[in-house]
């Protein structure tokens, strides 16, 4: 019996979420929309820039070229000294929970020279202030989300592409943010101990959404409760693929192909069940009452 109420609780949890993606970023080409500002110290030639072709491999998700990189020459030549050298995302409106995905790997199949990237967020979106002077200016971008080898430890840096995943908290409500990555290396540069090459890749941030959400901003459903027919009000005329009724414990006990306007639940015991509307732009899931 357990099993049974498991495999139904999972079913409806399956049919409850479902992600919205606010910016998706894979560098194909540089993007011209974001900033890039080196702070280093002594500040050297080096900034982000488009991925190269290389021995070691190409982007993520393919091409020699897609990706963004950045290296030890973020420090003059022939010194050392600290790395900080920002690449900085447009304003984009983020709420709790929001999930920010991004790739990253040494530059080199090796890691025996540590390389530290930060994720960090600036609240103040296009407000936000870019850091501007020298290498412990953080601007407005407070929030530490990510540190990929905090310590600067040698062979920790991933050698193949490793996903990293910073879930956003603290903020009071919608608020406009920009992504700052920064490669962050102490005593690095050409003559350091630290620093090698990173790159950047296939950088998503999605929001989790109730199909609640979904249907109480696409449909509208009436009456509710009914006996017989259930009218379905499309208000952004999205193309409906298909509409499913289902029971408490997941069960699918009535469904309609294509895009219709009604369905009819007369035949169905008194009760709550739920009704799932799949479209071109999404699905949403609503209770529904069974006179």
């Amino acid at each position: 019996m357990s099993i049974k109420l498991h495999t139904a609780f999972l079913i409806l949890v399956s049919v409850a979420m479902q992600s919205q993606t606010l910016l998706t970023e894979n560098f194909d080409t540089f993007p011209a929309t974001w900033t890039i500002t080196n702070q280093s110290q002594p500040v050297g030639t080096t900034n982000w820039q488009q991925g190269a072709v290389s021995a070691f491999g190409g982007g993520f998700n393919g091409g020699a070229t897609s990706y963004a990189r950045n290296n030890y020459n973020s420090v003059a030549a022939g010194m050392a000294g600290t790395i900080s050298n920002w690449l900085i995302s447009p304003v984009v409106s983020l709420t709790n929970g929001d999930v920010i995905k991004f790739y990253t790997r040494a530059g080199a199949n090796f890691s025996t020279t540590p390389d530290r990237l930060e994720l960090r967020l600036s609240t103040t979106g296009a407000s936000s202030v870019t850091p501007s002077t020298g290498s412990s200016d953080l601007g407005s971008f407070t929030t530490l989300g990510v540190s990929v080898n905090p310590n600067l430890a040698p062979n920790v840096y991933p050698v193949t592409w490793t996903e990293f995943t910073y879930t956003v908290t603290d903020l009071p409500t919608a608020t406009d943010c920009k992504l700052g990555f920064r490669y962050y290396v102490t005593n690095g540069g050409p003559t350091g101990a630290n620093g090698n090459a990173i790159w950047l890749d296939a950088l998503t941030i999605n929001r989790v959404l109730s199909t609640d959400t979904f249907f109480k901003n696409n449909f509208a459903v009436f009456p509710n409760p009914t006996t017989n027919v259930l009218n379905i009000s499309n208000k952004s005329n999205s193309a409906i693929t298909n509409i499913q009724v289902s029971d408490i414990n997941g069960r699918i006990i009535n469904e309609a192909k294509g895009n219709t306007g009604q369905i009819n639940i007369s035949e169905l015991m008194s009760g709550v069940y739920f009704l799932r509307i799949s479209t071109d732009a999404g699905t949403g899931t609503t209770k529904i009452i069974k006179n």
